[in-house]
């Protein structure tokens, strides 16, 4: 075997990237195609139809044939929906890692959105204050990424505090942040933003590629990736993980790692939800609905063991690939939209059964190490 090749399966997180490759190539194949407006660059650096002029005058639109699957635009809308939610497993796979769950981090997206929107609102084009919009931005971003550290830091302390399971904590919060967004709104939609938030969030380059929400994906990743492999607090978050007792008589202040991890997941709620502002222009208190199941499973099958100790956050961001791509897959391939979440629910099902059968397999290999 070629030594390239020798290092790509010794690579933790290969087994993803092969399952990336083959959703990609079955999607190419099945697809089929569609015809869509063809347009061209113009001068200024903007997009504009072509048509075709035949000898009368007449214009008509051209269209080109292109697969489905892999197109630029689609492939842009796939890296822009897959950023959202991966930047959420990363905080996710902290969570995970170190032995816990949250369930109300859809939850805390919708609650810091609204929180958010409504600060965004206030110094808008309808708003009751004026501001620099630089300064605007700094407050309702501040304003929605703190609402969510704060969401964190009162799971963590809710649990650390009452050592009651996170299961239960994070359920309870699941519905009471959903609720607080509701009486905050009246269940109305929130807008009228300050035109500098869409102005950098949608900006974008190529054939539609939003690039924010991308390289905050991607600075999110590495963040993520330094603080659990090159600092002593990331393996102190695999520790509690991996023998929460151990770690304690070890001398690791369990609980402070605890309250870290959830107040790490609240914050990249927060920046999804940011992000999100600033993509669509709005916010409701139903934002988020659903995002539980597709945060938790990233983080699942990109390698998070439910039983702690065990994950990276280069795995969680190409499980939010995976997830994203059978989502996508299945609107392509005309598959009725009910099926979506039987589907990513069995997928979920089925990383986990991996997962324990690769721990007994360790846990046998290790014994009869041991044994001989």
């Amino acid at each position: 075997m070629p030594p390239f090749l020798r290092a790509l399966f010794r690579f933790q997180e290969s087994g993803l990237i092969v399952v990336i490759l083959a959703l990609g190539v079955l999607l190419t194949v099945f697809s089929g195609t569609v015809r869509t407006p063809k347009f061209e660059r113009t001068p200024e650096g903007g997009r504009q139809r072509v048509f075709a002029v035949d000898e009368a005058g007449n214009r008509t639109p051209v269209f080109e044939e292109k697969n489905k699957f892999l197109n630029a635009q689609n492939l842009a809308q796939l890296a822009k929906d897959t950023s959202f939610i991966a930047i959420m497993a990363v905080g996710m796979a902290f969570v995970i890692i170190a032995g816990g769950i949250d369930l109300s981090v859809g939850s805390i997206y919708a609650l810091a959105s609204v929180v958010g929107a409504m600060v965004f609102n206030h110094f808008g084009p309808e708003g009751a204050a004026q501001a620099p919009p630089a300064l605007a931005l700094l407050l309702g971003g501040g304003a929605c990424v703190g609402t969510a550290a704060l969401c964190g830091l009162f799971n963590g302390g809710l649990i650390v505090a009452l050592r009651v399971h996170p299961f239960i904590i994070t359920l309870g919060a699941m519905a009471i942040l959903r609720g607080v967004a509701f009486v905050m709104t009246k269940g109305q939609s929130v807008g009228g933003f300050p035109p500098l938030l869409r102005d950098i969030v949608r900006f974008e380059v190529g054939n539609g590629l939003s690039v924010v929400p991308c390289l905050a994906m991607l600075a999110v990743m590495v963040l993520g990736w330094l603080f659990l492999s090159r600092l002593a607090a990331g393996r102190r978050v695999y520790a509690v993980g991996g023998n929460e007792q151990a770690a304690r008589f070890s001398g690791i202040r369990v609980g402070r790692v605890k309250l870290g991890v959830y107040l790490l997941s609240g914050v990249a709620a927060g920046v999804a939800a940011l992000l999100s502002l600033g993509y669509y222009g709005a916010a409701t208190s139903g934002d988020g609905q659903g995002y539980e199941l597709n945060v938790i499973a990233a983080a699942v099958v990109g390698g998070c063991s439910l039983a702690g100790g065990r994950g990276s956050a280069l795995g969680v961001v190409l499980g939010a690939l995976i997830i994203q791509m059978i989502a996508s897959g299945i609107v392509i391939l005309g598959i009725d939209q009910n099926y979506s979440q039987i589907i990513i629910g069995s997928v979920v099902i089925a990383a986990v059964v991996l997962d324990n059968v690769n721990t007994w397999l360790a846990r046998r290999r290790l014994s009869a190490t041991k044994a001989a």
